[in-house]
């Protein structure tokens, strides 16, 4: 982020952002430790959470399995699994229930070829190489002699790659706030979670979905950003 020297505005952005992340991280830390301590009046675990959720949607072939760290729980696609920090797989809790039923979510939308998630499959190749030539423009617009007009041409470049990468986040939310919602229906219908206690699981998941809004907005204030400062250099 490097243009020759430190861009002022570019470093506000960041780190603003940086910022408004951590306390969103840091909050949703906090509800989930706060939940953790409220026990569901079933005592299923999230490991069985899960199971009953796949089975009840009608999916055999994808396995609840324990991962190491604090909410590193994800739905893989390319092995059908569903993992679950030990926490989730173990915890008989309210915020360990959202969670594993949350990334069954995500193995529900896999198996009915939900199209957001489909999208945001084919763009992972596609941002990670984007995010490659990025860094590159970078490095060479911070040590190599840039006219004006080559510069300008590399804000350009800046722009479309930024633009693709924006794409990942913005597509990304709806299939997680999805993965939520389909968590939601399921664990009320399924007598999982009521009344209180299905309010706090909401709640929850509604704090994991802010990190994603807030990401898609940083992404998003970058690219207006890029786009301002090659406008205003041809005016």
């Amino acid at each position: 982020m490097m243009f020759g020297h430190f861009d002022p505005i570019l470093l506000i952005i960041v780190f603003g952002f940086m910022g408004i992340g951590w306390l969103v991280s840091n909050r949703l830390k906090s509800v989930f430790a706060e939940y953790s301590q409220v026990p569901l009046f079933n005592r299923m675990s999230g490991k069985q959470v899960a199971e009953k959720m796949l089975r009840d949607s009608g999916i055999f072939d994808v396995k609840v399995i324990s991962v190491e760290g604090q909410l590193t729980d994800h739905y893989n696609p390319a092995d059908k699994t569903v993992n679950l920090s030990h926490d989730v797989y173990n915890g008989q809790s309210i915020s360990a229930a959202a969670i594993a039923a949350h990334e069954c979510g995500h193995a529900v939308q896999h198996a009915t070829a939900y199209a957001w998630l489909n999208l945001r499959s084919k763009l992972v190749p596609v941002v990670n190489i984007t995010s490659g030539i990025m860094q590159f423009v970078y490095i060479a617009m911070a040590f190599l002699a840039f006219g004006a007009q080559m510069y300008s041409q590399a804000l350009l470049v800046i722009i479309v790659l930024q633009a693709i990468i924006t794409l990942f986040p913005l597509v990304t939310l709806p299939v997680e706030v999805d993965a939520s919602r389909r968590a939601l229906v399921w664990l009320n219908s399924a007598n999982i979670t009521h009344g209180e206690d299905h309010d706090k699981a909401a709640t929850a998941l509604k704090w994991a979905a802010m990190t994603y809004f807030v990401a898609a907005l940083a992404s998003i204030t970058t690219l207006v950003y890029y786009i301002l400062r090659y406008t205003s250099r041809r005016d």
